[in-house]
């Protein structure tokens, strides 16, 4: 894929994530770039390119995305639409937590828009086949965890709906009526709980300091988030306990791309799969 150099000194920071910052161009307000951290693979940047222009042309509601850039300093990244004025719905809980309801429920209206989006299998990913790789190459887990963790994937229903990924409050954005996803390097295709045990595992399983260093919440609004958003995507009188634990291995699954991007143990996700070795199906 060609790669454009861009002026780094053209552009002001504007933000930062886990895995890379975000800049705004000084003087072209309908521009700007997310840059990946120097420890992210060429390839894991390229990617996400290849999926943000797949997603933008399969209609989901996102920023339009451009040029594949570097900052010629040994960082990779991409230009995008800016959405000026731009709020994440972590971000817009945290300035306004009395408005946590009607925003975990936009939220989830959003999620469940998603999740019955069927996409071209073609262009994207399965989900589990996905998962089943990254699992392979994960130094962290032990071969009978292994097994066990394929056939629960195994066991999972096939499906042809959108899959985000990383489906997180920080990953989608808002400004007056309109909404984007934001962040697709791992969109896929597959059933939709495996995008729903990222949500449970950043509004309920998250400690105090990673919640407030990369969502700005603390953990009880966080868990309030996360009993509004069950009301709104299952209904009123879903069981939330039920939920929680029919997700709890989904949510572990995520390690999975934590490991990969932080080549890191994370042993308090592990704990979250030890469900699925005497569960056999969803």
């Amino acid at each position: 894929m060609k790669v454009t150099t861009i002026d780094i000194n053209e552009y002001e920071f504007a933000g930062e994530g886990a895995n890379g910052q975000s800049f705004n161009h000084k003087t072209d307000k309908s521009i700007m770039l997310k840059l990946y951290n120097k420890t992210a693979p060429y390839e894991i940047t390229e990617n996400e390119v290849y999926k943000a222009r797949k997603v933008f042309e399969a209609g989901i509601p996102t920023p339009r995305p451009g040029e594949f850039i570097t900052d010629g300093n040994g960082r990779y990244g991409i230009k995008f639409e800016r959405i000026v004025g731009k709020k994440s719905f972590a971000r817009a809980v945290s300035d306004n937590p009395e408005e946590v309801e009607p925003l975990a429920r936009d939220f989830a209206r959003m999620c469940l828009k998603l999740h019955n989006t069927v996409v071209d299998t073609e262009v994207f990913p399965d989900i589990k086949a996905v998962d089943k790789q990254l699992l392979e190459k994960n130094p962290f887990f032990s071969e009978k965890e292994k097994t066990e963790i394929r056939k629960f994937i195994d066991s999972i229903p096939d499906c042809r709906t959108a899959i985000h990924g990383d489906l997180q409050y920080g990953n989608a954005i808002m400004v007056g009526d309109r909404r984007y996803f934001i962040d697709l390097g791992d969109f896929a295709y597959g059933h939709p709980y495996f995008d729903l045990g990222m949500v449970l595992l950043t509004t309920m399983y998250e400690d105090v300091d990673f919640l407030k260093q990369a969502f700005h919440l603390t953990p009880d609004i966080a868990s309030k988030f996360w009993h509004y958003f069950v009301k709104e995507y299952w209904g009123e009188d879903a069981n939330e306990k039920e939920i929680e634990q029919m997700l709890r291995p989904f949510a572990g699954l995520k390690v999975l791309i934590i490991e990969r991007d932080t080549q890191m143990f994370f042993p308090q996700y592990h704990e979250l799969l030890k469900d699925i070795y005497t569960t056999t199906e969803v």
